[in-house]
């Protein structure tokens, strides 16, 4: 049962991530992207990371990406489609799928043993949850990207709202 789910989140992951890239409206792009993050979303939970899941869901799906829609439906989409959108480089895309495709090609070839990872050492005991060992790794180590990671998403969306609207 645990591989049908598995086999479900990531079509949902691979099939949304595709519809990102290839959807000419900048809203069904944002809309698949949100159905790429549900995927990854159940992934998490097959993995038993239930705060991750949640995080997840609230976070990415029911903040940014509501967000990224909004600033989205402010922006003036007839003038950013009139611009050139691709810049034909060809031969560098190229170049990236084949090298993709040898990567692939020697996985496929070499098996699961090119997935043999060493054995992780034996732990102790531990005796906080989940939630607690990230709640204290992110407001001790990374206190500072994450404030800096705030920030920085707030002063884009104002600047895209700014450049939406002629007069505030």
């Amino acid at each position: 049962m645990d591989a049908l789910f598995f086999y479900l989140f990531a079509t949902l992951v691979l099939g949304g991530a595709v519809f990102t890239v290839t959807r000419r409206s900048a809203v069904h792009s944002a809309i698949s992207l949100i159905v790429s993050l549900i995927g990854v979303a159940g992934l998490y939970l097959l993995q038993q990371a239930e705060f991750l899941f949640a995080v997840q869901i609230v976070l990415y799906v029911g903040g940014i990406m509501v967000l990224f829609l909004f600033v989205i439906m402010l922006v003036n989409l007839d003038q950013a489609a009139k611009q050139r959108q691709f810049n034909r480089q060809w031969l560098i895309a190229l170049v990236c799928v084949m090298a993709v495709g040898a990567e692939l090609v020697y996985f496929m070839r070499k098996g699961a043993s090119a997935f043999r990872l060493p054995r992780a050492p034996a732990t102790a005991a531990v005796t906080e949850g989940n939630t607690e060992q990230i709640a204290t790794v992110l407001f001790s180590q990374y206190l500072l990207p994450f404030e800096i990671a705030s920030v920085l998403l707030l002063v884009a969306v104002v600047g895209s709202v700014v450049m939406a609207k002629k007069r505030i």
